[in-house]
């Protein structure tokens, strides 16, 4: 990922394109093909809305996949700014980088394969799940190796049937870990398990996993294991499932100002936190019946103006998207028109239109009249946590909003 801004993002920057706010200086997208504005203010904002959602549970900012390709190092540190107690990773090697960085935040990560770099998660004190006695082992081995105790919370699998312990497996896997932390190689400091559908807030099986994760709480607690926070409570679950926010909650795409119940009428207070924009490279005019880009799969059926798009499947713009990816240009909304490209795509500007090259073409972003994150899930049959995600290493990454400035 390319991240335009050599401090981490520690300075205001904004659009000269498009109305400055007050007070800020201009953020330089002269030249720039395709773009997405972090508004890292946002974001803080949204992790003081979440916390106050839970106030007595301890804050966990998912921060996986380049912070869901926001931007890792300058996202969690406004995460923390913003009152985030613990960071959250998938994997290892985005664990190491928050640490090597000098973010001394308590850290878990929760992936790992037969063979991982388990000493040099424990050397960087970094708590790690465990799901089966061979990670057990693995990170034993590590931690004594090293002469240090290393820190592990251990998954259940409460009914999602991904990650975790099942069933009598939950026994074996307690009794396993209460054998090694008798050896003093490990302590077990958290007890866990994710949702299957907490994103449907009225759907039984919510109840039904949160009743059998505190009763594997409790088998592990007769076992003599003694927790310092017990966790189940995604974004969702944030939002919409008090009952289950326990010790510590772990928002990850509510943190970026995206529901992840959006058939809930409530934007919960929360504000998108990036924009992805991109300017025109040509403007020109088409006649009725000439078809657009491969396959013609658009065809304009009056004289027109159409603009071409610098970005493409390569950026993270859906193929799907093909005639129906929401667009805000020229000071209108409408669609993509035709095929996208690996590098490009194409719009129908309009019979008359004055666009020209240079004009800027918001995707999605926050702001009134913008499409959004979740419109263009609606519009490729996917959810918002794909769209910011999958935008490629190409496309820069800009931070605006003041650090730790109030919402």
């Amino acid at each position: 990922m390319s991240e335009i801004d050599a401090s981490d993002a520690d300075r205001t920057v904004t659009d000269p394109a498009r109305d400055a706010a007050p007070g800020s200086a201009p953020l330089q997208t002269h030249g720039l093909t395709v773009w997405a504005e972090i508004d890292l203010a946002a974001l803080e904002s949204n992790v003081r809305t979440l916390r106050a959602l839970a106030p007595s549970s301890e804050f966990m900012a998912v921060v996986k996949a380049d912070a869901y390709g926001h931007g890792l190092l300058p996202v969690a540190r406004a995460a923390v700014r913003g009152g985030a107690t613990w960071l959250g990773v998938a994997q290892f090697a985005e664990a190491f980088a928050l640490r090597d960085a000098g973010l001394t935040t308590r850290l878990l990560t929760w992936l790992s394969v037969p063979g991982a770099d388990f000493a040099g998660a424990v050397e960087r004190d970094i708590d790690l799940s465990a799901s089966a006695p061979w990670v057990l082992d693995e990170i034993a081995a590590a931690a004594s190796a090293l002469g240090r105790t290393a820190r592990v919370h251990l998954k259940a699998d409460t009914g999602l049937g991904r990650g975790g312990a099942y069933g009598a497996d939950w026994t074996t896997l307690v009794a396993h870990a209460r054998r090694l932390e008798e050896d003093g190689s490990i302590t077990v400091v958290g007890l866990w398990t994710h949702f299957a559908h907490a994103d449907s807030p009225e759907h039984p099986t919510v109840l039904a996993q949160q009743e059998r994760f505190f009763e594997a709480v409790a088998e592990a607690e007769q076992a003599g294991i003694r927790p310092e926070v017990r966790h189940l409570a995604n974004s969702a679950a944030t939002l919409v499932h008090p009952s289950a926010h326990a010790d510590l909650v772990r928002p990850g795409i509510a943190m970026y100002g995206l529901t992840p119940v959006p058939q809930v009428d409530d934007d919960f207070g929360l504000r998108p936190v990036m924009t992805l924009r991109a300017r025109l490279a040509l403007v020109k005019s088409l006649p009725a019946g000439q078809g657009i880009s491969y396959g013609h799969a658009y065809v304009p059926d009056v004289d027109t103006v159409v603009g071409l798009v610098p970005a493409g499947y390569a950026d993270g713009v859906p193929r799907n998207a093909t005639n129906v990816g929401p667009l805000l240009v020229d000071g209108r909304r409408t669609t993509i028109a035709g095929r996208v490209c690996m590098d490009q795509f194409v719009v129908d500007l309009g019979p008359g239109s004055q666009a020209r090259a240079g004009d800027v073409v918001t995707l999605f972003g926050g702001a009134p009249g913008e499409p959004t994150a979740q419109d263009w899930a609606d519009a490729t049959d996917t959810i918002s946590y794909e769209i910011v995600t999958r935008l490629g290493a190409r496309v820069p990454r800009l931070y605006v909003g003041t650090p730790g400035e109030d919402a």
